[in-house]
């Protein structure tokens, strides 16, 4: 696979995974797929996207699977949610909330973002459950709250047990968590993650329901699984030791992911004796892990990082590029020497657009920060240089 190519899938994976679950759902000829939220990124315009979903949807309606689906805040905040005319199978809830049954024993809840904003609970907009049968709630919320999210339609975990649903199919956070089973409040998580931040394989999950029990299990459904991974090598004594170590490490990277396609980020750790040899080098490295990487099958490398710290100073004698050290971060605390790197920052900048350069620089203290950590990141290069040369 050409990186073109790897790009390609990677910026189509989200709809390929969707694509399988619907596959899926035919296959096993399934009476419902239940979709808890965020069809659609925040305010992308994409008629495209548009028009895959509804030839999916039309896809399962030919099938005669009932589709149940509740706004999150992305789809609230999105246009083109509101100009779809989804086909006659799908039950869309609105923000007042409602129930609809799905068969004569199953019985449906879900409550909509009115907009993207839901500070506050949604689940008195709830109708009460319905005797006698198996009711599935259908809510997009933070819970309590979660790294990297922002506080929506909040809850805890004993608020939902306590409206006495059955199955709580939950959306919203991207990692899959199964709290509680009695009764089931799942987060299935995203059936495809969209970059490095949302590793690990991903899935869909499956309700069984006989007589009254609800089962559960996952549905892989990543067609492109991000991993992060850290490689100590410490033990690593020449190029050729160095080069082994990645290739087997690489290949059981490949066994341990089951989508068709892996992308890693791999940090190199530890205090091998040929630490400045490795940074000098660190360009060769990359093109060489880049070439392991591929050769194990449809494994591509997202970054290569060096986390290797400097050898103890005080284990050999003091030379020529242990001065030069001393004199570059004098030079670096230097007023002058810091407000001509700002402004070399700076110009930089002005390539990028305004977007980015907010998320990469928000305030004055991130940009002194970015600028520390690339003056210090030049003077190791350099060092790498002097001291790789002399080993």
């Amino acid at each position: 696979m050409r990186n073109s190519d790897l790009r390609d899938a990677v910026a189509a994976a989200s709809r390929s995974a969707f694509r399988g679950l619907v596959d899926f759902a035919i296959s096993e000829q399934l009476s419902a797929v239940l979709i808890s939220g965020d069809l659609f990124d925040g305010k992308e315009r994409s008629a495209r996207t548009g028009a895959f979903l509804m030839a999916e949807l039309d896809r399962l309606g030919d099938a005669g699977i009932k589709v149940f689906y509740i706004k999150g805040n992305h789809d609230a905040e999105n246009p083109i949610t509101g100009a779809l005319d989804l086909p006659a199978q799908v039950h869309a809830f609105d923000a007042r909330g409602g129930m609809v049954p799905l068969t004569d024993d199953i019985v449906i809840h879900g409550v909509s973002f009115a907009d993207r904003h839901a500070p506050d609970s949604l689940l008195p907009r709830f109708k009460p459950p319905v005797p006698g049968v198996v009711n599935i709630a259908m809510l997009h919320s933070s819970l309590g709250g979660a790294a990297g999210h922002d506080i929506y339609a909040p809850c805890s975990l004993a608020d939902l047990a306590g409206m006495g649903f059955d199955y709580w199919a939950l959306g919203h956070i991207h990692k899959r968590q199964v709290h509680s089973a009695a009764p089931w409040i799942v987060m299935p998580g995203t059936p495809q993650g969209r970059d490095i931040g949302e590793s690990g394989p991903k899935s869909a999950t499956l309700l069984t329901i006989d007589q009254g029990q609800i089962d559960i299990s996952e549905v892989p459904s990543s067609v492109v699984e991000f991993a992060q991974s850290e490689l100590d090598v410490t033990e690593t004594e020449s190029d050729e030791a160095l080069r082994g170590l990645l290739k087997s490490h690489l290949s059981a990277m490949r066994n341990q992911i089951a989508a068709p396609i892996g992308v890693i980020r791999l940090i190199l750790t530890g205090t091998p004796k040929r630490h400045w040899q490795i940074l000098r080098d660190r360009d060769v490295w990359i093109e060489q892990v880049n070439e392991l990487a591929q050769a194990t099958g449809d494994l591509w490398i997202d970054k290569l990082l060096f986390d290797l710290p400097p050898p103890d100073a005080t284990e050999g004698a003091s030379g020529a590029a242990d001065e030069l050290a001393t004199i570059m971060a004098t030079i670096r605390g230097e007023p002058g020497f810091a407000a001509l790197a700002r402004d070399e920052v700076e110009t930089v900048l002005q390539e990028l657009p305004v977007t980015l350069r907010d998320r990469l620089l928000p305030d004055e203290a991130a940009r002194d920060a970015m600028v520390d950590k690339l003056t210090k990141a030049g003077a190791d290069v350099v060092l790498a240089q002097m001291k790789g040369a002399g080993h």
